[in-house]
């Protein structure tokens, strides 16, 4: 895993979002509209976080999931911060924030509204 300094150098937007809590802005990754099979994994730890077949078009701006690839990928947290009460999204390896979950997804599933730069797709 690499140290905040050697992230910071290498990829200082994936820093800022996965270390320091920020958000991409909308309508930027290359995941959003991606419709590869594979896995996408933690750009800051290489856990394996969400499938495409979980992906769907939020119409957000940020590629949205209605799961994880286990319940034990990622772990929630109570996140209140700019005066709204939200629920954030960490990988449960490294702590990397990556987003907020929101109960609004298909078919009353779950929204996981995840930052395109905390994610590797790999492959099958």
């Amino acid at each position: 895993m690499k140290t905040d300094e050697e992230l910071r150098k290498q990829d200082p937007e994936l820093h800022r979002v996965a270390r320091e809590g920020g958000t991409e802005a909308p309508f930027t990754s290359e995941y959003l509209h991606l419709e590869d099979d594979g896995i996408f994994h933690c750009a800051v730890c290489n856990a394996p976080l969400f499938s495409t077949d979980q992906k769907f078009d939020s119409g957000t701006g940020w590629p949205s999931f209605t799961d994880p690839i286990s319940k034990e990928a990622v772990t929630l947290h109570e996140d209140t911060s700019h005066g709204m009460n939200r629920t954030e999204i960490r990988c449960a390896n490294c702590g990397a924030h990556l987003g907020h979950v929101f109960p609004d997804g298909p078919g009353n599933q779950d929204r996981y509204c995840v930052n395109g730069v905390c994610l590797d797709l790999q492959n099958q």
